[in-house]
């Protein structure tokens, strides 16, 4: 069994990216540790994608709001421990997921998350980030003042992706879909040794992979690194992280 840490924000994490994944890795055996930035704070999600986005749409499938909902009464959900808690050899594995509405901006920018995920990368135990979880990995640096995304190859939320969501919902919600000034895709580049290193993806505009159909999925493996862009890869990157963990008979 491998114990997976999965840091969230208070408020306004991506269901899907973080509901898929925990049940995967929970099917298989496994245990997921929550942690917030106060210990014991229970997290929620951006409550917009449990009811829609905007006019009913652009919100979480039904599937992943189920595991949502199974996920709220985990036990390890309930408690999470806090950031000032993780040691890097307390964990098997790091997933790092996203989320767009403000509240991501505390787990985003937490300089105490940015230490030790730097920490975590140097044991080269298994990294997973989707979306905008790539942020934290592209802000996290290592003792000779680069990312530790430097000379390795990714994916993160794609620029297109993210403008295209916010021109269709700035004349109702604002800046939403704009967690920065910067794009998401414009930062992670910048963290990177190369421009070779970025891989955005064929062009996608709404299609969604299941657990059955990785089709209209995409993600970047780089060792023990997995990435991926958005909510419609979180079946696909799941699978490709869970197999870098060790098995487990159950």
């Amino acid at each position: 069994m491998a114990r997976v840490l999965i840091p969230l924000p208070d408020k306004d994490f991506d269901v899907t990216e973080v509901s898929v994944p925990w049940r995967k890795l929970t099917d298989e055996g496994h245990r997921v540790v929550f942690a917030t930035e106060i210990k014991g704070m229970k997290p929620a999600t951006d409550p917009l994608l449990l009811t829609g986005v905007i006019f009913g749409v652009l919100g979480a499938a039904d599937e992943a709001k189920t595991f949502y909902g199974q996920m709220c009464e985990d036990k390890e959900f309930i408690a999470p421990i806090s950031w000032t808690e993780l040691r890097a050899e307390d964990f098997d594995a790091l997933l790092l997921p996203g989320g767009h509405a403000s509240g991501m901006r505390q787990y985003l920018g937490s300089t105490t998350l940015h230490q030790f995920i730097a920490d975590f990368w140097t044991t080269g135990r298994p990294v997973g980030a989707i979306c905008h979880g790539v942020i934290a990995l592209a802000r996290a640096k290592t003792s000779d003042g680069f990312s530790v995304l430097h000379g390795v190859k990714t994916t993160c939320l794609p620029k297109y992706m993210e403008r295209f969501a916010f021109y269709l919902t700035f004349w109702k919600l604002g800046r939403y879909y704009r967690t920065y000034p910067a794009y998401v895709e414009d930062e992670v580049r910048v963290a990177l040794a190369s421009a070779e290193d970025f891989h955005r993806g064929p062009v996608n505009l709404g299609k969604r992979g299941t657990a059955e159909n990785h089709n209209a999925t995409f993600v970047v493996e780089d060792g023990n690194y997995v990435s991926a862009r958005w909510p419609g890869d979180a079946y696909l990157f799941a699978e490709r992280f869970i197999a870098r963990l060790p098995k487990v008979d159950i």
